[in-house]
């Protein structure tokens, strides 16, 4: 069976988690606004599940059809062959968005929904009720300009979820940003990679795991697993050449700072449950007493900013510390990701890269300094 899938993902990042897909040897693989789409059978499911360190969820796209009333989505959903996933007791909940659509109550949708894969589904089991004790396949549907996209979640948790992050500090980064950081900075097996602001770890860590190859969904499970028409080698083959992959030849060390103890605690704690923590070392240190190492080193960072934990003023004057010891200097390259449009202004110096991203609802620019 061939499907097509989407892997919604942070705006910004569509052509990085495109380009890793294309890497994983996906087929038809193709960037859109704020997700990209690929094909190809339950190995692919798998695959991507496992192996993706910037898409958010992998998704069934089962249908996209134009629905201006609910008689349209109604007859557009059920047309879905339901039953091809989604067996006699299985769950089969319903969430969903709508803008900007002649249909835009989420409830009504929702109900819509709901009843016309109960309608197929009836008709193809034979049934006047669902039990829904099985497993849970979680329907999505998304109404834009008029036009349905319906979808099934294969993931649960989102996949940013890697297992490791049982504790955080008060603003974390979330794994698939840091990890796309970690992408930009072009973090390598032999890299020195710093972070003088790491409060609970997880630059370092999707860095480090980036570097030995260690896959960020090895250690977890997917909704997915539980259904009964997706094969169980498909995700025991994938673990076990994703487990074949990981590299302990490496030379890759780290460094992570924070003036929070605590948060380096944290972070050394996850750093250990990621199976990281042999290569990378935390120490308390402020930011105004960091000093640059002989050699190579790649610095990555997303400081406290006045939305986040500090006061406006405080983090400007966090920008100018960062821009005196941030100096230019061979072999180091500094990347840094700040909502603050001024940030180059009070760093003290045009960056050499710019890439506007996401962080939550936050739009950011990652600045980068390497000449």
């Amino acid at each position: 069976m061939t499907l097509t899938f989407s892997a919604p993902c942070i705006f910004g990042l569509e052509g990085i988690c495109a380009n890793e897909l294309k890497f994983l040897g996906l087929e038809n693989v193709r960037a859109e606004n704020g997700r990209v789409l690929f094909d190809g059978g339950f190995d692919a499911l798998a695959k991507a599940n496992i192996y993706s360190r910037y898409a958010e969820r992998i998704h069934i796209l089962l249908a996209e059809f134009e629905a201006k009333t609910f008689e349209d989505l109604f007859e557009g959903v059920k047309a879905v062959p339901w039953e091809d996933f989604i067996g006699m007791s299985d769950a089969f909940p319903v969430k969903g968005r709508c803008l900007s659509s002649a249909l835009m109550s989420v409830p009504d949708c929702q109900k819509i929904v709901k009843k016309a894969v109960a309608s197929r589904l009836s008709e193809r089991y034979m049934l006047s009720w669902f039990e829904e004790t099985g497993a849970a396949h979680q329907i999505q549907f998304l109404l834009h300009r008029d036009r349905a996209s319906i979808l099934l979640d294969t993931s649960g948790a989102g996949l940013h979820k890697r297992g490791y992050r049982a504790e955080s500090n008060d603003a974390p980064i979330k794994e698939t940003l840091a990890a796309a950081m970690a992408d930009l900075a072009r973090v390598r097996p032999h890299h020195f990679v710093r972070d003088p602001m790491c409060g609970s770890g997880t630059i370092l860590i999707e860095a480090a795991m980036k570097a030995l190859r260690i896959a960020p969904g090895l250690n977890r499970y997917f909704a997915c697993e539980r259904w009964s028409c997706v094969p169980k080698q498909a995700f025991d083959q994938a673990r076990e050449a994703a487990r074949a992959e990981i590299r302990t030849d490496v030379s890759f060390h780290a460094e992570g700072s924070d003036i929070d103890a605590k948060a380096l605690e944290t972070a050394a704690h996850n750093a250990k449950l990621a199976g990281v923590a042999p290569y990378i070392r935390f120490e308390q240190r402020d930011i105004r007493d960091f000093q640059l190492r002989d050699g190579f080193e790649t610095v990555i960072t997303n400081p406290p900013y006045g939305e986040r934990l500090l006061d406006l003023r405080s983090a400007e004057e966090l920008y100018r510390v960062m821009g005196e010891r941030f100096r230019r200097a061979s072999g180091k390259s500094y990347t840094v990701i700040s909502p603050d449009d001024d940030f180059e202004k009070l760093f003290g110096r045009k960056a050499d890269k710019r890439r506007k991203l996401y962080n939550g609802t936050l739009k950011c620019q990652v600045y980068q300094y390497f000449r």
